[in-house]
């Protein structure tokens, strides 16, 4: 594989490889599990390996401790991964590997905007945006900083008068379509704080462990277009994707620690293993254990969503990560 992501890349063979990637931001909660369970019950299905990357990129928003804690919360629910965590924190080199990629290429320009000033821009063009709605990044920086100081950097998704129009298929949602150009604009990759954006961080990171299979939430299927846009400029695989239903607080939005989600209590791991797996849609699986639960729910995942007749255990000799040190949170 061409290019200086190429030395970065795990051995692709044809085993199946899934992962899990929370951010320490808080515990684990009844939502994220969700998407914990479904990623590990795909993995296991389809007999291959399964990772848990611990996305901490964003570092002010981080928690200390709370890595540990999902971890742990995995761990007592008997949702064990085939290798170490891989910490995003200890993985700069990697994305600036990236970023100077795509800056060789003409992929990519400084930005000098504000938040207030790409709202301004946008509303003087008749689209400001709404509460929940994505800022559409009208291009002001696209042909030149006009004086400002650099303070980002952002991906094209114009190039040669082209539109970028990605289409994917999805394993639940059937075949997706989005204009990259008209409903996300240029975006950003390395963000005026200095920290990396999640959109680079989560592309490198697959790339280098070789993801297969990417299984998360529903809420994620929008930052596919860009993600699959940045594979295919890195020169990287494309995974399958797969978009799993969400668990929705009192006020409609998706359950998160941001409206009020509850630590998931793991005291009873067969009850809360039990009721991922109804929203997951799986049927009501009589077992005596979570292990028998666990089992269960393998077979019933891979009737609907992979090959019959799965494996019981892990894979043995899971794929080395990237070699990094554990960082430390101070």
């Amino acid at each position: 594989m061409a290019g200086v992501l190429a030395g970065m890349l795990a051995d692709r063979s044809l085993i199946y490889r899934g992962r899990f990637a929370p951010s320490p931001t808080g515990p684990l909660h009844v939502g994220s599990l969700v998407a914990a369970l479904a990623s590990w019950l795909d993995a296991r299905a389809h007999g291959g390996q399964w990772l848990v990357r611990i996305e901490d990129v964003d570092r002010p928003r981080c928690i200390p401790g709370a890595a540990e804690r999902i971890l742990a919360q995995l761990a007592a629910l008997g949702l064990q991964p085939d290798a170490p965590p891989l910490w995003q924190s200890s993985r700069g080199a990697a994305y600036q590997a990236a970023l100077d990629q795509l800056r060789q290429i003409g992929a990519t320009y400084p930005c000098g905007c504000t938040r207030r000033e790409i709202d301004e821009a946008l509303r003087a063009q008749g689209d400001a945006p709404g509460r929940f709605a994505e800022r559409i990044y009208p291009g002001t920086c696209r042909d030149g900083l006009h004086g400002k100081p650099a303070r980002a950097t952002r991906l094209r998704t114009l190039v040669d008068g082209a539109e970028a129009i990605i289409t994917w298929h999805d394993r639940r949602l059937g075949t997706q379509q989005q204009n990259l150009t008209r409903t996300v604009g240029d975006f950003i990759l390395h963000r005026a704080d200095g920290l990396w954006a999640y959109q680079l961080a989560v592309v490198v990171d697959d790339g280098a462990q070789g993801i297969t299979d990417v299984v998360r939430g529903e809420d994620l299927a929008d930052n596919t277009a860009r993600q699959i846009h940045l594979q295919r400029l890195l020169g990287l695989p494309q995974p399958r994707y797969l978009h799993t239903p969400l668990v929705l607080a009192a006020d409609g939005h998706k359950l998160s620690k941001q409206n009020g989600a509850a630590p998931l209590d793991t005291s009873d791991a067969l009850a809360a293993l039990r009721a991922a797996g109804t929203v997951l849609g799986l049927p009501d699986l009589p077992a005596a254990s979570a292990a028998d639960w666990r089992l269960a729910a393998t077979r019933a995942w891979a009737a609907r969503w992979g090959p019959p007749n799965p494996p019981p255990n892990p894979p043995p000799n899971p794929p080395p990560n990237p070699p990094v040190d554990r960082p430390s949170m101070a």
